[in-house]
């Protein structure tokens, strides 16, 4: 059963980070019972750290260049000298969290064949972010390697699947669909990239996810390998279960 991780009394005693390293290492684990021999699933979590710019700025200390002292036949000479103003500013936007499991090939160097990303807030929060993640959806794609995307963040709304479709098929969003391949809720999605000569022909299993109903088993496709059943309410419930979340089975 999906718990809302973002919102109530959940929200306020427990931190959403913990739970979506634990869940990832709990897919990363189920699935290395399920892949054959020479193939391996691990873990890549890595949150931004945010940093009290305030609390720098309150406390300015001298640059480098102020603070360096040589020395000169015995003599202390203290630079009292700075460089002048820069002569432009670039604003870098911060990286985006990457909750993900990467699945590899028992090729040497390993090779990335399936990737199943666990969607954070900062995936969804501004353009650039959600320009960013969708930019890696793709890279992926492009390359044949298969794809799992779960968003189960309910305090920000962002449709990323279909992003990620006008992306990689700019048409696709002058044209309605009936079908329903966008969503702007909780969803996990399963793509399958089909590589053929100079054409990509992306299959895709589409779920939507409800607050309170359990998650699905969707399927991994590998590049050059199997494709594996992704149970995504087994590792949820014990992922729940490891860091004591209220939860039934």
């Amino acid at each position: 059963m999906l718990l809302d991780h973002f919102h109530g009394e959940l929200a306020r005693r427990r931190d959403w980070h913990g739970f979506h390293q634990t869940w990832a290492i709990m897919l990363a684990a189920d699935l290395n019972r399920r892949l054959p021999d020479g193939w391996f699933a691990e873990p890549n979590v890595q949150f931004h750290v945010e940093i009290d710019v305030a609390a720098l700025e309150s406390h300015p200390t001298k640059s480098g260049h102020e603070q360096a002292v040589s020395r000169v036949e015995g003599q202390d000479l203290s630079l009292d000298w700075s460089p002048t103003p820069p002569t432009a500013v670039l604003e870098v936007p911060a990286w985006n969290d990457t909750v993900a499991v990467e699945i590899y090939s028992p090729e040497s160097p390993r090779h990335l064949a399936g990737a199943i990303e666990l969607v954070s807030p900062s995936n969804k929060d501004r353009p650039d972010s959600r320009e960013r993640f969708v930019a890696k959806c793709e890279r992926y794609l492009q390359t044949g390697v298969g794809l799992v995307v779960v968003d189960v963040v309910t305090d920000r709304h962002a449709d990323l699947h279909g992003l990620l479709l006008e992306r990689m098929d700019p048409e696709s969003s002058q044209q309605s669909e009936p079908s329903g391949h966008g969503c702007d809720e909780l969803f996990a999605c399963s793509y399958q990239p089909v590589i053929r000569q100079d054409s990509l022909r992306l299959e895709m299993w589409l779920a939507e996810l409800v607050v309170g109903k359990p998650l699905p088993t969707t399927p991994l496709f590998l590049k050059n390998g199997p494709v594996l059943p992704v149970d995504l309410n087994a590792s949820y419930l014990e992922s729940c279960a490891l860091l004591r979340l209220p939860n039934s089975h």
